[in-house]
């Protein structure tokens, strides 16, 4: 079964799509990620691995933009595979 994936962001899809393809590309077929575009302005780039808030703009994380970043995150959904 397929690890949950979520991001919400705010007017920046692009940068979701490059973040879905760079987590793709790390865990090919082992990811469900999914992204929702929020509405109005929120300032929103929040990432959630198995329901978990790992990477949140609105708490000062701002955007996945250094590598640093992306592998916070590859930490965490390697943990969660870990855990089953």
């Amino acid at each position: 079964m397929a690890l949950a994936v979520r991001v919400v962001y705010c007017a920046y899809r692009e940068g979701y799509l490059q973040l879905k393809k760079k987590l793709e590309d790390e865990f090919p077929g082992r990811l469900d990620i999914c992204g929702e575009g929020t509405p109005q302005a929120t300032g929103f780039f929040e990432v959630m691995v198995a329901g978990k808030l790992i990477h949140s703009k609105k708490k000062g994380d701002g955007y996945v933009d250094t590598e640093s970043k992306f592998l916070k995150l590859v930490a965490a959904i390697k943990a969660a595979l870990a855990q089953g």
